[in-house]
């Protein structure tokens, strides 16, 4: 029996001495941020109500300062034209928590009471729950500021939708010292109360282009007197998909998708002159984006000559910058999943993420500033209450319930990061650039 017992205790201490691994428990963090879900579905409902586009988010920056004034919460603005960074505890090392606040430009449908005010714009994409969920996850860390052992960085992250807010943060340097960086995202594929992440690549990368191609028009009744852009621009659509169906391994995820098709004029007797296409490309890997964009270039210049025309490709570097994919640091993400199964003491509410291929800035701060970082889901998914609608799409729905969820996870991740790891990451796995 006093074998039984020594060895007991030695694989104890041994279990608790591994990083992440800690028994404390947490449930104190998830009980305070239930305590304060009147004042933040409050918060996020005006939020929901007066949404702003990328870099024009103008009112909701001056919102989350009067709100971070109300905590006595310190910032620093502007950052990336219109985000905010906050500070809360002294010292290193330093953990970073951020949120995006840009909204869409879609036309809310959704049938809550406190829908969009602003016609064509809303929060289709759930970032008034991301800063609603930060903003508690504040309160929670500013109540114990003085028992931090180190600094929480708050990044209220402008332009995720396109503008790469993320890209613009770091090049400003405000990740400087920043041992580890979390986010997160609200997920309708999930049930309400999963939180999902994983190691290594979570979401994929993404850019866009525009093809111009030029041909000769003329009566449709003539076809032989023109150099039809029409029937170029068609090759070129279905030609693009062999990059995936034939060049691609099909163990690896790719994707090109041409969602725009434009002749110009309404006549039925007209070929044009010239023809418009617009297209998705997203990858897993950054070596895989650089490789499409390769053969698509080629593909699609080679294609209009076969035709008799000539395509420009723009590849809107400037108007939508290339997002690297999203990857996860393996350290931090068994982190996170042990925060998470303590704070809600339910193993079974962890779950292990499914990559997916649409596109986040928040890959900038590892891509570009080699900061160690975790990204994670937080299931909204409610039939009830009809929490049931797809990111980016006009009914989406938030299930509030996950703002405590989401507040508690920020605040004990945070807190448990200053007091797991002191001098940050030993080892870091190296992300994939």
């Amino acid at each position: 029996m006093w074998r039984t017992f020594c060895v007991a205790v030695c694989c104890l201490s041994v279990i608790c001495g591994v990083p992440g691994l800690s028994a404390t428990p947490l449930a104190d963090f998830l009980q305070e941020a239930s305590q304060e879900e009147d004042w933040m579905v409050q918060i996020r409902r005006e939020l929901h109500q007066w949404p702003e586009l990328m870099y024009q988010e103008h009112n909701t920056s001056l919102f989350l300062r009067k709100t971070l004034d109300d905590l006595n919460i310190p910032y620093k603005f502007p950052a990336a034209k219109t985000g905010i960074v906050a500070t809360i505890g002294t010292g290193n090392p330093v953990v970073a928590l951020r949120t995006d606040i840009d909204a869409l430009p879609i036309h809310e449908e959704s049938d809550v009471p406190f829908r969009s005010k602003v016609d064509g714009k809303s929060h289709a994409c759930g970032h008034d729950s991301h800063m609603t969920m930060l903003l508690g996850g504040a309160k929670l860390l500013k109540k114990r500021e003085n028992e931090l052992k180190g600094t929480v960085k708050l990044i209220f992250q402008p332009a995720e939708e396109g503008g790469a807010g993320g890209e613009k943060m770091v090049k400003e340097g405000w990740l400087k010292g920043v041992k580890a960086i979390f986010g997160f995202h609200v997920w309708p594929a999930a049930p309400t109360g999963q939180v999902l992440t994983k190691a290594g690549t979570i979401m994929g990368a993404s850019a866009q282009f525009n093809v111009t191609v030029r041909g000769r028009g003329g009566h449709a009744a003539m076809p032989h007197t023109t150099i039809d852009p029409v029937v170029a621009g068609a090759a070129i659509v279905t030609t693009l998909q062999t990059v995936v169906a034939r060049e691609t391994d099909p163990l690896h995820s790719q994707v090109i998708s041409l969602t725009r098709f434009n002749t110009g004029g309404n006549a039925y007797n007209v070929i044009p002159e010239v023809v418009k296409l617009g297209a998705t490309y997203r990858s897993l890997t950054h070596q895989g984006m650089v490789n499409m964009k390769n053969r698509l270039g080629e593909m699609i210049t080679n294609t209009a000559k076969a035709h008799g025309c000539s395509a420009e490709i723009d590849w809107m570097e400037e108007a939508h910058p290339y997002y690297p994919p999203t990857i996860n640091n393996p350290d931090l993400a068994a982190f996170v999943k042990d925060v998470g199964a303590r704070l809600l003491d339910d193993d079974g509410r962890i779950q292990e993420a499914v990559p997916t291929l649409a596109g986040e800035d928040f890959s900038f701060y590892s891509h570009a500033a080699h900061v160690p970082s975790c990204f994670t889901f937080l299931g909204i998914r409610d039939e009830k209450l009809g929490t049931v609608h797809g990111l980016h799409t006009p009914k989406f729905k938030l299930d509030e319930s996950v703002l405590r969820t989401g507040a508690a996870m920020h605040a004990a991740l945070a807190t448990e990061f200053l007091a797991t790891y002191p001098s940050g990451l030993s080892e870091s796995t190296k992300d994939e650039l």
